[in-house]
């Protein structure tokens, strides 16, 4: 058993057939047929098998596949790391962030640190809160951005901005002619939501209990572009994030009002594993993210 094989047989259990997966491997498909039978006899059992012209992993195929990811994934990520050790300017930043903050904040953190550092890749990816934390606790993620503490005894998270919420109503809305307005003057309105797990959504129920009342929820959404869009459509009104993203939506015909009786806002902040050992470009992205925001209290971001 070496790795050529289980990476062919993860390719096979997968879906490509033993001849694409032996061109992969730059291998031939008889050699390759030979070393799959071999794999099969060392595990114990029948790990594919043949429906109509394909193979198919079996159901102690699809257990074993389990094992071999994780060990081919922690492999590469060995790899990874070694390479990051030797060129700290190269290598890869695996960042996990909110929705929320893909259409501003991560384009310009990745933006300025690239300008610094160009030969560092990104892998990107965008989730709610507790899928946000799952990436870290995985290992599919160096890195988070997220709001607020997600108060975790493995989880290490430093504030970079706090970003203002802002009540969305329709523009034919009753307080729509307003700037300002309490939030308790919309407790019998309808409420859209982002749904359960995420954030905002915590800080929405949050914000409400503390204004005297529970939200009374309409509709429930993934997307903050959805609630806008639910907004606009006059189905409710939502507590938004104010980044520079609202006022990039002139096909939502909502207006935006500033909050006077509780502090709507939300914390916004990056965050790593405690216990790991970051590889150097990862290191170097929280130091550039920390200055970034440092910059952004001075009026410079």
């Amino acid at each position: 058993m070496d790795l050529q094989v289980l990476r062919a047989f993860r390719a096979v259990a997968e879906g490509l057939t033993v001849t694409e997966a032996a061109a992969e491997a730059r291998i031939t498909q008889p050699a390759l047929s030979r070393a799959l039978r071999r794999l099969e006899e060392e595990v114990g059992a029948e790990l594919l098998q043949r429906v109509g012209r394909v193979l198919r992993p079996t159901p102690a195929g699809r257990v074993f596949k389990e094992y071999v990811d994780a060990a081919l994934d922690s492999y590469d990520r060995g790899r990874r790391a070694v390479a990051e050790v030797v060129d700290p300017d190269t290598g890869l930043v695996s960042l996990a962030f909110l929705h929320t903050l893909g259409t501003w904040l991560v384009p310009g953190l990745v933006t300025g640190f690239r300008e610094e550092y160009p030969g560092v890749r990104f892998e990107l990816h965008q989730d709610g809160e507790s899928g946000l934390v799952q990436h870290l606790l995985d290992a599919t993620a160096d890195l988070m951005i997220t709001s607020g503490d997600p108060d975790h005894p493995l989880i290490t998270w430093r504030r970079l901005l706090v970003e203002p919420l802002w009540l969305a109503v329709p523009t034919g809305h009753r307080l729509a002619r307003h700037r300002r307005v309490r939030l308790a003057e919309v407790a019998e309105e309808p409420f859209i939501l982002l749904k359960p797990g995420y954030g905002l959504r915590s800080v929405t129920e949050e914000l409400c209990q503390e204004a005297g009342f529970a939200p009374r929820v309409a509709f429930e959404g993934e997307e903050v572009q959805t609630l806008r869009g639910l907004v606009a459509a006059g189905l409710g009104v939502s507590l938004i994030p104010s980044s520079p993203d609202t006022a990039a939506t002139p096909r939502f015909p909502i207006h935006y009002l500033e909050i006077t009786d509780v502090h709507g806002a939300r914390d916004i902040g990056i965050a790593w594993l405690t216990g790991r050992t970051l590889p150097p470009a990862a290191r170097r992205f929280i130091d550039h993210a920390l200055r970034a925001s440092a910059d952004a209290r001075d009026g410079r971001w």
